[in-house]
This record gives structure tokens, sequence and C-alpha cells, in this order.
């Protein structure tokens, strides 16, 4: 299936390219979320008309990505969890965990820009996470996990 890309996609191609895609990933990822349009005279006529309009956006979205990343530059979040008394968690701290400590600061992130490359976080320490804003905008937090204090 061919398709005309209305934005950059990671691995995929940029703005206006047209890519080959397997039918699925086209019919169900690409075209209900308003990423691609298939490949037909058209739609290109469609795309060229409306290029400009997809250049300005493409361009304030990554925008909006720098200033977040700029914001998220050297944020630190702690998160508690149980604990043995080894450091090994009862249980793990992903995404979820991460967003929600991240929202207890006031800080706006989402489930999907966490970029947890070695999996869920399964010990007491600190590390880095890389954070995802956008397609070219990578930035990374510091995440410290802490063991929970048992309640008497």
């Amino acid at each position: 299936m061919e398709v005309i890309l209305l934005e950059k996609i990671k691995k995929l191609g940029d703005l206006g390219d047209t890519v080959k895609v397997k039918a699925g990933f086209g019919r169900n990822y690409l075209l209900p979320q308003g990423k691609a349009l298939p490949a037909t005279e058209e739609n290109r006529k469609v795309f060229e008309a409306r290029k400009a309009e997809l250049i300005k956006k493409a361009q304030d979205s990554l925008n909006a990505a720098k200033m977040r990343a700029e914001k998220l530059a050297g944020l630190s979040l702690t998160v508690t969890a149980l604990a043995s008394e080894e450091g090994k968690l009862y249980g793990s701290v992903g995404p979820g965990d991460i967003v929600a400590a991240a929202a207890a600061q006031g800080v706006e992130l989402h489930r999907n820009e966490i970029d947890m490359i070695s999996g869920p976080i399964r010990a007491v320490g600190t590390y880095t996470v890389a954070v995802q804003l956008h397609s070219e905008v990578q930035s990374s937090i510091t995440v410290v996990v802490q063991e929970q204090k048992a309640q008497a």
C-alpha cells in the first residue's frame, strides 16, 4: 500500500514522502490517525494544496516540543515503592508511575513519550529515562526510586 505522509514519522519518512507500507499499518494506524493519505492522483493534488499549512503545523509542533524539552532538562522525579531489604522492588516502576510522579510536580508527560529501553525499573536507585517528545526531539529525565517506609 502506498501512502503520502502528512507528517514526519520516525523510521518511515518525512512530510510529503510517498512510501510503501504494509496494508494493515496504513489502514489501521496511518490513515485513521490522519498521518497519511492513500497515494492517488487526487490525494496528491489535495496534498499540494495543503502543503504550506502542513509544513507550518509541523514546524509549530517541533517548536512546542523543543520548548517542552527545555523545561524537562535537568528534571529529577522521585518515585517511592515497596522494596526488600536488598533494594529489589516488589513489582516495578514503569511509564505510568513516572507520569504520575511528573504530574505531582506539575509537569505534563504522556505514557507514550516515556522510552524505557531496558524495560521497567526493578530496583532502588537513580536512573536516566529517555523522553521522546517529537520524532526529532528527545530529552532525558532522572528518576530516583526510593524505598517506601513501612507503616507502623
